[in-house]
């Protein structure tokens, strides 16, 4: 069968087809750099590896752009608080770029010892800040922005379609006044392209840009490093489903104002780690890593494992118990594919093209990876009662 991926745009499974039959154009949302990443963060790049992985068993060429967010990424996602950089160098003592540089170094060996192959380009958004201005040029250009005291903001009410990824109500939200607003914005949805940087300080990170000195808003980084990298119209953008509702949506309203042209055929959202029925986070007591897993003598392909054992778009429960039965079945499984690689039976070639095709529409209906290890641990059985 074709592959079919789910795309939030529609909320419905589709058939997937690339605009260019040679290489499949891949834009995943990578960490902000400001303190190390946790399993549920690392979850959703296990699914991003899964479905690249997919993409090239099915014979596409991928051509694969992550971010680092490195600057512009508030402790809000209403365009207030501190920056989460300045805010990790000051908990540490130590300069913004020494920060960015110590957790992207963790965060890249995490993904190592987990398979996860690397993207083929890795942008940090402190690299690109003039692709991001002369984006907002263009924006202001075609009177999308306007700009109020601490920043130039993105005017969504000149958006026809805006919140179309979120299927947001904007009177509701409106009504609900659940986000905290700026002072002088304009609409509750409005959100910063530039921020300005405060009078009364000076941030370790900011540029001179057309509109004063400041840094860029989170959102800006992904629309300018995709589009430089993978055009103004490319196949998939993945993250967690966390994205959807703001960063996600605001990419799309400012790169298709921008271009006037569909951003992002395909968009794909991982489901959240959840510890005791709490999404995990950065903060708090359900803030779990890498290393606290290896410390517990858990090796990272063991939760990558874990991982595989619930599709992406369902939330996956954690707990140390369920962990620890995923180490005892890999340890198992890994017992019975090293017996099968010892054996030489003459039935191995019918065995394995009946697995083959079996595995191959389970991994393109969505990427059910649940499915495709319940085949890899019948395929086992078969082995032993065929031998």
């Amino acid at each position: 069968m074709s592959l079919k991926i789910y795309n939030t745009l529609t909320r419905k499974k589709e058939e997937f087809k690339p605009l260019n039959k040679k290489i499949v154009g891949l834009y995943t949302c990578g960490p902000t750099v400001y303190n190390f990443a946790h399993i549920g963060n690392l979850r959703t790049y296990i699914f991003e590896d899964i479905l690249k992985r997919v993409l090239l068993y099915n014979k596409f060429k991928v051509k694969h752009v992550m971010n680092i967010t490195d600057v512009g990424h508030l402790t809000s996602d209403s365009d207030t608080g501190e920056d989460k950089i300045e805010k990790g160098a000051k908990r540490e003592g130590k300069t913004v770029w020494e920060i960015a540089e110590f957790y992207t170094k963790s965060f890249l060996q995490d993904i190592n010892k987990l398979n996860i192959i690397k993207a083929d380009i890795i942008c940090r958004a402190t690299d690109y800040i003039k692709e991001q201005i002369e984006l907002i040029k263009k924006l202001e250009k075609k009177g999308f922005t306007y700009v109020i005291e601490d920043g130039v903001y993105f005017d969504t009410s000149k958006l026809k379609d805006y919140g179309k990824l979120a299927k947001l109500d904007i009177e509701g939200l409106k009504a609900g006044a659940r986000i905290e607003v700026v002072k002088g914005k304009k609409n509750i949805t409005d959100f910063a392209l530039w921020k300005f940087s405060p009078k009364d300080k000076k941030r370790q990170m900011e540029w001179i840009s057309p509109w004063g000195k400041g840094f860029p808003g989170w959102h800006v980084e992904c629309s300018a490093m995709s589009m430089k990298f993978l055009g103004e119209t490319f196949d998939i953008h993945c993250g967690g489903i966390d994205h959807i509702s703001v960063h996600h949506t605001n990419e799309i309203a400012q790169s298709e104002a921008a271009t006037n042209k569909k951003f992002v055929n395909y968009w794909m959202h991982g489901e959240f780690l959840n510890l005791e029925k709490e999404k995990m986070a950065k903060s708090g007591e359900n803030f779990i890593t890498l290393s606290t897993l290896e410390n517990k003598n858990f090796e990272a392909l063991v939760y990558r494992f874990f991982c595989l054992s619930a599709h992406y778009k369902s939330s996956l429960n954690f707990s140390f118990e369920a962990l620890d039965a995923s180490k005892k079945g890999l340890e198992h499984l890994r017992t019975e594919i090293a017996k099968i690689r010892n054996e030489k039976n003459k039935d191995n070639k019918e065995i394995n093209e009946k697995y083959k095709k079996e595995f191959l529409d389970a991994i393109n209906d969505d990427l059910d990876m649940p499915k495709s290890i319940a085949l890899l641990w019948d395929l086992t059985k078969e082995k032993e009662i065929s031998g």
